[in-house]
């Protein structure tokens, strides 16, 4: 069965608001190498804030840390461009903070899945998971132009019906367990994240990110997990702006001075995948 992008037309315009955040421009591929580098070639060529690109298959799709996003017939591949050098987002990005759309994006996606009645959490960095499994990603890619964000790609790739490995899950599978149906099919699964990013951004420019940490550090899943760093054991406690998990070190097994509390960058350590009591 084929996309219906007048279904999501039709879904998107049921769901915002009368002051559209982001105003949408819909563009469906059957195939590509990775939405979020063809996102970047249209707006090469002129396209502008809010425009989206869909594909049912990515070739090439790209994950964290150059990683290769496995990308078969079934889930959900989409990209967002925003622009921060006019309205509505003319505010001021430090490239030092990109992570803060990031952060925007999962907990606008996860908030409005929960609002449906699913049980989404926030994996750090950018996972979200569902009953302890991985549901989707977030990778989002910047240009910068003297220290300051100017453009952004925001790419999602959710699970659907798409084949998984073990620690991952896909929605429908979930839904055929459940004793309702939330997201009856993809069309309206894209719009619910699609609403998402643009509540994450409003988010984010309107009430600001100690508002936006909050919320997403509602539906972390690693808060309270144990990490080792260097042999030393410490307890997740948060994440800083600029994306760095906060880890709370214990010291009293050392004769050293250590600070108790240090940041650990995006990439650096991984953290498993864990049954979610958000």
């Amino acid at each position: 069965m084929g996309f219906n992008l007048q279904n999501l037309e039709t879904a998107l315009k049921a769901g915002q608001k009368c002051n559209t955040y982001l105003p949408f421009s819909l563009h469906f591929f059957e195939s590509v190498s990775s939405t979020n580098q063809t996102l970047w070639n249209l707006l090469n060529q002129g396209a502008i804030s809010g425009t989206v690109v869909i594909a049912a298959v990515q070739s090439a799709g790209r994950g964290q840390w150059g990683r290769e996003w496995i990308s078969p017939v079934g889930g959900l591949y989409v990209s967002v461009a925003t622009s921060f050098d006019h309205k509505p987002f003319d505010h001021k990005i430090e490239a030092t903070d990109s992570y803060q759309l990031t952060f925007a994006t999962a907990w606008g996606i996860a908030s409005q899945l929960r609002q449906r009645g699913i049980d989404v959490g926030i994996k750090w960095p950018n996972d979200l998971v569902l009953d302890g499994r991985k549901l989707g990603g977030i990778l989002t890619e910047t240009k910068v132009n003297k220290g300051q964000i100017t453009q952004a790609v925001i790419g999602v790739g959710i699970n659907w019906t798409n084949p998984v490995p073990e620690t991952g899950i896909n929605l429908e599978s979930w839904q055929a367990l459940q004793d309702f149906r939330p997201i009856s099919c993809l069309e309206m699964l894209t719009s619910t994240v699609l609403l998402g990013i643009e509540s994450g951004m409003e988010c984010l420019f309107q009430e600001g990110v100690s508002i936006l940490l909050s919320r997403y550090l509602d539906l972390l899943t690693n808060m309270g997990d144990r990490v080792y760093v260097n042999n030393l054991s410490g307890t997740v406690v948060g994440v800083t702006p600029q994306g760095n998990l906060r880890v709370d070190l214990e010291t009293h097994d050392t004769k050293e001075l250590i600070t108790p509390e240090i940041y650990i960058q995006p990439g650096t350590i991984s953290l498993g995948y864990h049954k979610s009591s958000v």
